[in-house]
């Protein structure tokens, strides 16, 4: 049994705010070490559970986050940027995706660290005209390869957001929100306690859990995202898309996952460890 493990950093285990997260933050070095303790509390919950094999990606940023050196010796550990496409190596031989350490969609009221990929720049993105975050760009990501999200953590507005879209999967909450950059945080034992239990519980249910797909996405899939300065719009506004206002471009697909390269299937790429 195989798990696949995208971690991102501002759900993470006793962060809070931007200092946290970035690498020229003055408590940068300590989110690193929080975000490998529950990135390791996944890795054990996914083992604990049943499975054989486990991939930990570090999503967040430009990669490089996650101590090699301290993460669980029995996982394989993907990191460094560009990824092309979102999710390297993953495809039908994964059993189930958790998301850790990942965030509410961006204007979530309270969410701790919200934001949609590009927090300097995007104010929007909307997938066939539904206002969408990175866990559910991610979700149908993975649905394109078959591969359903059995697991999330972060703050509350999260995991509300995650049993929203994807049904009454596991989460793991970490903290409550109370604005972008304060959170009611559990101690961080408490919190990988927390993510470690929702892992091993999720693949004791993976027979049960079924892959996310957009409600009524056709083929092709119009993408828009709406920018927070019109000369960032300009910029985007290439050959190809669609201008809907000053601040908002479309682009349409075949599928979601052309905007990230297309399927890790289709590069014919074999894992060799």
């Amino acid at each position: 049994m195989k798990i696949y493990i995208s971690v991102d950093m501002e759900g993470i285990s006793g962060i809070n705010g931007p200092e946290y997260v970035m690498r020229d933050g003055r408590w940068y070095a300590a989110g690193q070490r929080l975000m490998t303790a529950d990135a390791n509390a996944a890795v054990r919950g996914a083992f604990d559970g049943g499975a054989d094999e486990v991939i930990v990606m570090d999503a967040h940023g430009l990669s490089g986050n996650i101590l090699a050196e301290e993460l669980d010796p029995r996982a394989l550990l993907l990191a460094g940027t560009p990824h092309q496409p979102r999710f390297p190596f993953l495809d039908e031989s994964v059993d189930g995706l958790f998301l850790v350490g990942y965030h509410a969609m961006a204007g979530t009221l309270g969410a701790n660290l919200e934001h949609t990929m590009n927090s300097a720049s995007w104010h929007k993105f909307c997938i066939n005209d539904r206002p969408c975050g990175e866990l559910g760009l991610d979700a149908e990501l993975a649905a394109e390869c078959g591969v359903p999200v059995v697991m999330v953590s972060g703050d509350d507005k999260l995991c509300e957001e995650a049993l929203a879209w994807l049904g009454p999967i596991e989460t793991a909450m970490t903290k409550q929100g109370l604005g972008r950059q304060s959170a009611l945080c559990l101690s961080p034992a408490y919190g990988q306690n927390r993510v470690y239990a929702a892992a091993r519980r999720a693949v004791e249910r993976l027979a049960e859990l079924e892959p996310f797909t957009l409600p009524e996405t056709p083929s092709p899939v119009r993408v828009a995202i709406t920018y927070k300065m019109v000369p960032d719009a300009d910029k985007a506004n290439v050959a190809g898309t669609k201008r809907l206002d000053g601040y908002t471009v479309e682009t349409t697909y075949a599928r979601l996952s052309d905007m990230y390269g297309g399927l890790w299937r289709e590069y014919g790429i074999e894992k060799k460890i």
